[in-house]
């Protein structure tokens, strides 16, 4: 099992870059930031940063979107690091939340997500796409490479992830439901005529290793308030009791009032308040590292090749050091 280190890029960008670097040396290969424009500092500026003081990290978003920046700006910028650094990035993509919903945009349809997979890939590995209407190919690219992983929930969104991309971020740690979603994308690549095995699959949750299990649910409490918002665009496509979407995934936002995105992503989130302990428990990886490990293993099971680690609370460097001295190497074995 591989393992990332997921931060938002507030300033200092030097603050990033240091954990990323921490986190290499204790055995993290994948660094990834959130990517909205309004909220934190551009991203891809700092990849660079990331890029030069690590050695072997693969850098990218978790997530952009098709919406903030045309596709050939997104992969000329990954083509750009990539002929920089040796092929070191992955593009997490998703329809865009935080990132459009803050700029007065609706996120984008999933036709138009999928169009922007197949565009962006293209272009970053030296293909020619098209690109509103317009066929273009960036010349100077040579043996570029970026994989295009892509965030989804519901049903529509996982069958287009097993179609299109080269990996599934699933944005929570819960077994019942990683099970649930990773059987729909393989089960759509597999009819889709590709291996189901070729997508990587990246469980990305926050983690928080200590015996207080009272302040580790506070600490992560933020997560279930963010997951809600995509929950919530599901129960108002679907229904509550669709049956196309669990129920063990919908039951937990019917007391959510509202979202401010200012505290996006934050722990304190006033916004989180409805999430009960149970759903911090199930979405999160919380308690000693031990505990940690034995979740871990149900995921590697059920067929997660990334656990990417939610750094967004009081024991960041902790949280690091913990999984390198004990959770990464049990999981590496």
């Amino acid at each position: 099992m591989d393992f990332g280190l997921v931060l938002q890029t507030d300033p200092p960008a030097s603050a990033v870059v240091g954990l990323m670097r921490r986190a290499e040396r204790n055995g993290f290969r994948y660094g990834w930031t959130f990517d909205s424009s309004v909220l934190w500092q551009e991203p891809f500026v700092i990849y660079s940063r990331i890029l030069e003081h690590t050695d072997r990290m693969t850098v990218g978003p978790m997530v952009t979107n098709p919406g903030t920046r045309t596709w050939e700006v997104t992969a000329s910028t990954f083509a750009t690091l990539n002929d920089m650094y040796g092929n070191r990035t992955v593009c997490g993509i998703g329809r865009g939340d935080s990132a459009m919903r803050v700029a007065g945009r609706d996120p984008d349809t999933l036709a138009r997500l999928g169009d922007a997979i197949e565009a962006i890939r293209d272009l970053a590995e030296g293909r020619e796409a098209t690109v509103d209407g317009q066929r273009l190919r960036i010349p100077w690219v040579k043996e570029g490479r970026l994989p295009v992983w892509m965030a989804a929930y519901g049903p529509k969104a996982l069958a287009l992830a097993g179609r299109k991309a080269d990996g599934f971020i699933l944005q929570l740690a819960d077994p019942y439901l990683t099970e649930w979603m990773v059987r729909a994308v393989r089960s759509a690549a597999a009819d889709a005529g590709r291996d189901p095995d070729s997508v990587t699959v990246c469980v990305a949750a926050p983690a928080y290793v200590g015996e207080d299990l009272d302040h580790a649910r506070e600490q992560c409490r933020w997560f279930g308030g963010m997951v809600g918002n995509h929950v919530a665009d599901l129960v108002a496509r679907y229904g509550e009791h669709s049956g196309l979407v669990p129920e063990a995934l919908t039951e937990y936002i019917a007391s959510r009032s509202g979202y401010d995105y200012s505290h996006h992503g934050r722990t304190g989130n006033p916004d989180a308040a409805f999430v009960p302990d149970g759903i911090v428990d199930r979405f999160c990886l919380l308690g000693p590292a031990e505990a940690h490990i034995e979740k871990l293993r149900i995921l590697r099971d059920l067929g997660v090749d990334q656990f990417a680690v939610y750094n967004m609370h009081d024991a960041r460097e902790a949280t690091i050091d913990a999984y390198g001295s004990t959770v990464i190497p049990a999981l590496s074995a």
